[in-house]
């Protein structure tokens, strides 16, 4: 082969590796704006889904805040309440301990029972009457108050805390 022969095919190669380089290097271009673009998108992607769970993280807070809260003010009325009624039944049971105040209970005997004979004689109380209590057993009766009150005050407690923060 001639050396105009080897120049041209050696001219032909170089033509050929300068057109598969500017390809090569054209389409390396295309490829990074495309994972430019990729990369935009999935950073606006994480962006918008942080964004959303900083909000759904506030909105829980501001909840379990509002529950705490509403909480907070049940507890705080019950409690008031609880007291004033423990203190009524202390002052009763302190009245009846110093003999300020008795304690009687209404009653009544239907004839018809067994236990009342159907006639009332002399030294009978008739059918309607009231018992006396003696002191120890009027403590006894204030005790048995005091739980009742406590235990209303913890039911209405309960009841007020599921219509009022469960519930919501």
């Amino acid at each position: 082969m001639t050396t105009r022969a080897w120049l041209t095919l050696a001219g032909a190669l170089l033509l050929v590796a300068i057109a598969c380089f500017a390809t090569w290097k054209v389409q390396g271009w295309r490829y990074e704006t495309q994972l430019a673009d990729q990369a935009l998108l999935h950073q606006r992607d994480l962006a918008t889904i942080s964004n959303a769970a900083a909000a759904q993280a506030r909105n829980a807070l501001e909840k379990q805040q509002a529950a705490e809260q509403a909480l907070h003010d049940l507890d705080t009325i019950r409690f008031k309440e609880r007291t004033d009624d423990l203190n009524e039944n202390d002052s009763l049971r302190r009245a009846l301990a110093d003999g300020d105040r008795r304690l009687r209970i209404a009653g009544s005997c239907r004839s018809s029972g067994h236990d009342v004979p159907e006639t009332a004689g002399a030294a009978s109380l008739g059918n309607a009457g009231a018992v006396e209590l003696t002191p120890a057993a009027g403590r006894s009766v204030f005790d048995i108050r005091a739980g009742i009150v406590a235990d209303q005050a913890a039911l209405r407690a309960a009841q007020a805390y599921i219509n009022e923060v469960c519930l919501k």
